[in-house]
């Protein structure tokens, strides 16, 4: 609503001259605001004793004013001039402050606060400038790819919703992209929204790209000003896909060339370092080439697939690549293979021969334990018998090893030494059969002759083809004891004659085991000489000794009883003889 009108025509004379006059005096007077917020506007003039009324107004690009607010000092009221822009977004304080809510661009106006007393008139101009931060640029419409030497458009950069309009910059890996005449294209373009007076900017890049710019990143920004100065906006990364002609082309061996062998699947697969790759290839195999995708499969391949390989690209088959192949081999031959049956004493010679791409490693194992050489037999013994496995391997292929058995079985009749021990309480003898024989030939005891038996037969266990059974008497007179062996191959029989308990004869030696005749054969090499100069001495000796003997009492009774012996000795033949009848 409009003021009451002036109380003399006096009083519209001052207005106008005091606001010629005040206008001159105070200059000018910036306000600024961002979009939506409030502009406050104080009136900058000092609020006279005498004032009537104060009022605001703005100014049209004509200069033509168009009031807005007014206040009376006397009533305190406030009145709002009709002005359809402004409806209800006005606030005119006390010390005729002028606030002005959801700040516009249309609000960029020039405000001039009017104080009025009864002579005068005091004007306060305001310049009001408003800022609208644009939204943060984006890049859109981009290419799905580049292609190397190549001008095309990488994207456009775009920010939208600005006031005042800003500008808009291109960046590569954080460095300006300046425009380049074949290289770099700039296109800058703003456009107003006639609503909302806000500026939307878009620059589109077109750019020649290299494989330098590989994984490199683009960035835009937007700078515009606000109410606080110049301020800068960046966009989020943009990385994009170069495609490039392949240079060079390699060709791959699944699993490692070096470890292939026969029976494995071979891949070849075919590389080009292009961008995109290349999806198909010439594979040259003899005896000509074949077109097949990037891979190409060779199934249980054998050792004539040894050789060089080759790829190249179709549209070009000058850039080519190749790969050595060795398919590895492992060939063992045993001789004899499988189960042998030999005879005792006899010769067998053993041979394991190997054939390989490369050195290989040949191990002997005789019933799972590591030989230290290959087993070689001139004369076989019992304990020759057993499992023997040759094992060889390539260590540089994983898996890659073969293996032969051989089963050898020693057989021999039956051979039987026979001992005879007298206990040293001398109330017993132990009478032992030692047998030696393949397969295992059975024992039995025979006794010619009366005497008490003290244990019954006792074996030992059976091992390298021996064993033997003892039994221990107590003969009352002179016995024949007789040791019967058979197996598969033939029976063999034997006796020793034992006396009573109260004649005494020598006894033999036990049987030298196995794990003794190497001890004992050294020994008696290193004692050998020793043992014929004693002879030689003790012959002389006896000699002597017996000569001394028949001149002597002593020596006849000797010798009465030595006959004695004889007597009973020949006894003992004249019942051996009954025997074998």
């Amino acid at each position: 609503m409009a003021p009451k009108a002036a109380p003399s025509c006096r009083l519209v004379f001052c207005l106008l001259i005091s606001a010629a006059v005040l206008r001159q005096g105070l200059g000018w007077y910036t306000v600024n605001s961002a979009y939506g917020d409030t502009i406050i506007m104080p009136c900058r003039v000092d609020v006279p004793q005498n004032l009537m009324f104060g009022k605001w107004k703005y100014e049209k690009p004509d200069g033509s004013p168009v009031f807005i607010a007014f206040r009376s000092s006397t009533k305190k009221s406030v009145q709002y001039d009709d002005v359809p822009e402004y409806k209800d977004r006005l606030n005119l304080s006390e010390n005729y402050t002028l606030s002005i809510s959801n700040a516009r661009i249309s609000d960029e106006k020039r405000f001039v606060c009017m104080l009025v007393t009864e002579d005068n008139v005091f004007e306060a101009p305001t310049v009001v400038k408003v800022f609208k931060q644009p939204s943060k640029p984006e890049i859109v419409s981009k290419a799905p790819f580049l292609e190397t030497d190549k001008l095309k458009k990488l994207g456009e950069c775009i920010s939208k919703d600005s006031y005042p309009d800003g500008n808009i910059t291109w960046y590569r890996n954080g460095k300006v992209l300046q425009p380049l005449e074949g290289a770099v294209v700039i296109i800058f373009r703003k456009q107003m929204d006639q609503i909302t007076q806000l500026y939307t900017m878009t620059s589109s890049l077109e750019y020649k790209t290299t494989k330098a710019d590989i994984q490199m990143p683009f960035t835009c920004s937007v700078t515009y000003y606000g109410p606080s100065g110049q301020k800068t906006v960046y966009s989020e990364q943009a990385v994009f896909d170069i495609y490039y002609p392949t240079e060079q082309v390699t060709i791959q061996v699944l699993p490692s060339k070096n470890a292939i062998k026969e029976g494995d699947n071979i891949t070849l697969k075919c590389l080009g370092n292009g961008n995109p790759p290349p999806e198909e290839f010439l594979f040259y195999l003899p005896p000509e080439g074949i077109r097949s995708s990037n891979t190409y499969t060779l199934t249980d391949v054998k050792r004539n697939a040894t050789g060089d390989y080759k790829c190249s690209l179709v549209d070009k088959k000058s850039m080519i690549a190749s790969a050595a192949i060795t398919v590895h081999y492992l060939d063992l031959s045993l001789n004899p293979s499988g189960e042998v049956t030999k005879q005792i004493g006899d010769a067998l010679p053993v041979s394991c021969t190997i054939s390989a791409s490369r050195n290989a490693t040949v191990v002997w194992m005789k019933d799972n334990i590591k030989l230290r050489s290959s087993p070689s037999f001139s004369s076989l013994h019992y304990q020759d018998a057993g499992n023997y496995v040759c094992e060889t391997a390539l260590q540089e292929v994983e898996g890659l090893k073969k293996r032969e058995s051989l089963t050898l079985i020693v057989e021999g009749k039956p051979q039987i030494k026979m001992t005879k021990k007298t206990d040293p309480s001398g109330l017993s003898k132990t009478i032992i059969c030692h047998v030696e024989g393949f397969p295992k030939p059975a024992i039995q005891w025979t006794i010619t002759g009366s005497g008490s038996v003290i244990n019954q037969t006792e074996e030992s266990p059976y091992i390298n083809g021996r064993y033997y059974s003892k039994i221990i008497i107590s003969p009352e007179e002179n016995v024949t004891l007789t040791c019967t062996a058979e197996n598969q191959l033939e029976r063999t029989v034997n006796s020793l004659n034992v006396s009573a308990i109260s004649i005494p004869e020598h006894d033999e030696a036990d049987e030298i085991s196995d794990e003794n005749k190497e001890k004992v054969n050294d020994q008696a090499k290193l004692i050998v000489g020793i043992v014929v100069g004693l002879l030689l001495a003790a012959l002389v000796a006896g000699v002597v000794y017996w000569l001394y003997m028949k001149k002597s009492k002593t020596a006849s009774k000797h010798v009465n009883k030595d006959l004695g012996n004889m007597e009973e000795n020949k006894k003992l033949e004249e019942n051996n003889h009954k025997t074998e009848a």
